[in-house]
């Protein structure tokens, strides 16, 4: 599948290119203040993954599915060997897309998750929310945060939602999602990477932390560095961008 994408040429730069790629419920949009930092020396695409933003919806879903996506849309755009920086599941993604053209990928930088497969559900809640906005067959943002309220607490994940609210609909593909939910949560470990990786996660996150996620990284990415983020959760790019930004700038750049 040919994601939707926004490709920004620097038309004077010869570095690789850099790929961004969202996670869960996100939009190309998600990891823009990353990107357009990046605009000034480097040309950059933005991806919507597939069931999520303007990009194709599917039946079907899992992480050699949405690699290969990765690697059609960027042959569409014309680009060879590009750097790639995913967040969550888009962090998976670039992992298993690393691995499936390793000569073309320059820099893997993966923004709070492991190569692992998680148990735990953390998005039960924004599931029956966004069930609940479906079925009421609303047209406006403030009566869906209003639906949304009586499932989510927090007020910056709902405005984060909303973000892929358009017209009375969702723009990603829900009952696709909710149905390979365990897909995005697993992981079939893959043979190592022989290049260096970066790896940042939040200091207050779980998702990296403990040690059986850092084992995973070693076994899989020997050459990685893990490096945590201060006052950070696992929205780490949006809550300390200055941070997260130098860290991928001397990673990226070397």
């Amino acid at each position: 599948m040919i994601l939707n994408y926004e490709l920004h040429q620097n038309t004077v730069s010869e570095k690789n290119p850099i790929v961004f790629i969202h996670g869960l419920f996100g939009s190309l949009s998600n990891l823009g203040m990353l990107a357009r930092a990046f605009m000034q020396t480097h040309t950059v695409i933005q991806l919507d993954v597939r069931n999520h933003g303007n990009s194709g919806h599917s039946s079907e879903m899992n992480y050699d599915l949405m690699a290969q996506d990765v690697i059609e849309t960027i042959n569409a755009a014309g680009l060879q060997r590009v750097s790639l920086v995913g967040h969550s599941m888009g962090g998976k993604i670039a992992m298993r897309t690393a691995s499936f053209d390793p000569d073309r990928i320059a820099h893997l930088a993966v923004l709070d998750i492991a190569p692992f497969a998680y148990q735990q559900n953390h998005h039960e809640q924004i599931f029956k929310a966004l069930f609940a906005v479906e079925r009421a067959d609303i047209q406006t943002r403030h009566q869906a945060i209003e639906i949304m309220k009586q499932f989510v607490s927090e007020d910056m994940v709902i405005q984060f939602l909303l973000k892929s609210f358009s017209k009375g609909k969702w723009l990603f593909n829900v009952p696709a999602l909710y149905a390979h939910y365990a897909d995005i949560l697993s992981w079939n470990e893959q043979s190592s990477w022989s290049k260096p990786a970066l790896f940042l996660r939040g200091i207050a996150s779980p998702y990296i932390g403990k040690a059986e996620y850092l084992d995973a990284i070693a076994r899989q990415f020997p050459l990685a560095e893990v490096k945590g983020i201060e006052g950070a959760g696992h929205w780490l790019h949006a809550e300390k961008t200055a941070e997260v930004l130098d860290q991928l700038q001397r990673y990226i750049n070397n």
